[in-house]
Formats: structure tokens, sequence, C-alpha cells
């Protein structure tokens, strides 16, 4: 797919924009059986595009191979892959950003795909839903957690994706330029996909062949350790973006209790005109009013939620989408 630098004259004197410049972004942990098949495969799939492989603390001879291969290699220090993405996000200009694993298990000739589409239908990103070419490729458990979380992100923010936690995907720079990395680590991929639909982005799936790495090549996710850390991350998320609801059902099981507690002291009253258990009535007034406090929280906390919404849609809004301006 070229991607020419300088501006095409059209007709007389009418120009048409230069196409998009476009950077590949190749976070990479200890992948040197996989990282020269990675630089070559998108290279000969965007024979202009900028290559960039991040470094991630590597022990083995990543980055040489890489370097060797065509990319320009970068290091970040910070170990996770989250830290490597903010990096990333920070540091390469371009219009639009193509993410993807350095493990050799995407297909790049569905770049061209992907980013024609983003282009298209104007959209802010495009994520590769795999379809696994080889029973070795996805793991039973991986699979299982990918539709589990899937579900649950679907269920609170909204249907979007069949597959959250795919590795590739094609963003642009108001996108990239406007999403604060918070994650460290593998929950990046969540982060990505809540900041899309939270902010109601114009998004879309396309499929593409997921292939088994290469041999040699090990994979760093841990089924138990990365799913617990996405869920807390999605329960985070949570949090912060629907604070109203969050609090309010803490409330509400907080009072629910306080109720239950009441009432046998209330019958009791009601029948004898005693209180004999004190401590219990004390601890159902102390739960209604931490019920009302945590409403009360949410509801502050959702205005101030909105503000962080409208100054993300800001810096959204300041960056032009890639391609051709139409009326």
């Amino acid at each position: 797919m070229a991607m020419p630098d300088a501006i095409a004259v059209v007709g007389a004197g009418r120009a048409q924009p230069a196409a998009p410049r476009v950077a590949v972004l190749v976070p990479c942990h200890n992948e040197e059986a996989a990282i020269a098949s990675v630089v070559e495969q998108f290279r000969a799939a965007l024979p202009d595009a900028g290559i960039y492989v991040y470094d991630n603390n590597s022990t083995d001879r990543t980055a040489e191979i890489a370097r060797a291969a065509g990319a320009e290699v970068r290091r970040e220090m910070h170990q996770g892959k989250g830290h490597v993405v903010r990096r990333m996000f920070a540091d390469v200009d371009a219009d639009i950003y193509l993410l993807v694993d350095g493990d050799a298990t995407y297909d790049a000739p569905s770049a061209v795909r992907m980013i024609r589409r983003l282009i298209d239908e104007r959209l802010d990103m495009v994520a590769g839903a795999r379809v696994d070419q080889d029973e070795a490729a996805w793991r039973a458990g991986h699979r299982a957690g990918n539709l589990l979380l899937t579900g649950f992100v679907a269920a609170v923010f909204g249907r979007t994706f069949t597959d959250m936690l795919t590795g590739y995907r094609v963003l642009t720079r108001r996108f990239v330029k406007s999403f604060p990395v918070l994650s460290g680590g593998f929950e990046i991929e969540t982060e990505l996909t809540v900041h899309a639909l939270e902010l109601g982005l114009p998004v879309a799936e396309v499929a593409t062949p997921y292939y088994a790495r290469p041999k040699g090549s090990a994979s760093k996710l841990n089924t138990w350790r990365d799913g617990l850390r996405i869920l807390w991350t999605i329960a985070r998320l949570y949090k912060s973006e629907r604070p109203l609801p969050f609090f309010a059902a803490i409330g509400a099981v907080l009072q629910l209790t306080a109720i239950v507690l009441a009432v046998p002291v209330f019958a009791t009253y009601l029948r004898d005109g005693t209180v004999p258990r004190l401590p219990t009535a004390v601890l159902a007034t102390g739960l209604t009013l931490l019920a009302f406090l945590s409403l009360t929280c949410g509801l502050v906390l959702g205005t101030v939620t909105r503000g962080r919404r409208e100054i993300k849609l800001l810096a959204y809004l300041r960056q032009p989408p890639p391609g051709i301006q139409g009326p």
C-alpha cells in the first residue's frame, strides 16, 4: 500500500492531500525468534510506513535482529506492555498508528484492509478480530478468558467488539493523542477498548488470521495472573467512568444490610417498647449513613467524571482525522 509523501497535483491547479503517514508500533520483550519476520512482513505490506520496535528489557538479541531487519529500534526501561505503549504514543509522530505484537502471530497483509477501512469510513480505531489458523494459536484458557472479559465489558460499556484483547489495532492520531495510558501491563488492550466505548468513538472490527507462534518463541502471558489483572482494570475503569452506578450499588448493599439488621430491633421495640440490642441498632444506623455517603460520593464523582470526559473529547477534537477531508 503506497503512502506517498508528496502532494499529488490533480487537474488544473487542484491538489490532493498527501497520503497519511503510517507508523507500525511493535512492543517487544524477548522475541528474537519472531521479530525479523514481523518487520519483514509489515515492510512488504506497508512499504512506506515507519516501523518502530520498542525493546522492553529483552535479554536476548531482539533489538539487534530488529535493527538488522530494517526497523528503528528504541528502548523502554519500565517493564510492561502498558509502559511501552505509553512511550510509543508519546514519542512517535504519525497520522495513523498500527499497533501489533512482535510474536509473528498476526497477519501483516490484513493491515492494508484495516487502514483502508479506517480512512474510508473515517473511523478512529479498527481492531483485528482474531480467527485462529492453528489449534496451538489460541490456548483454551486464553480463549475462555477473552470471551468472559469481552462479555463483561459489553455488558458494562456496550457491545462493539467480539475480541477485546486483540493486540492488532489501527488507530488515528486523534485517538492516540487523547488517550491517557494508565495501565502498565497487558491490561492496555482493555484500556484502549474502554476509551473508545466511553467517548463513543467510531470503531470497527476486521477479521484477521491468527497464527501460532514460531518455534523458539514463548508467550509472556500468564492466564490467571493477567486475567485477574484485566478484571481488576475493568473494575477500576468502571469505578472511574461510571461512578454513580458503582457507588449506588455499594450504597444499596449497605442499606439492604441495615434494613435486615434493623427489622428485628424495630419489631422488638414495637412489641415491648425497649431496644435490648443497642449495638445492632447503632450498626444499622451507621450502615444507613454509609449508604447515603456512598450515594453522595457517586453523585459528586459523576460530575467530576463528566468534566474529565469533556477534556478528553476536547483533546480528541483538536487533532484532525486522517485521509482526505471532504465537505
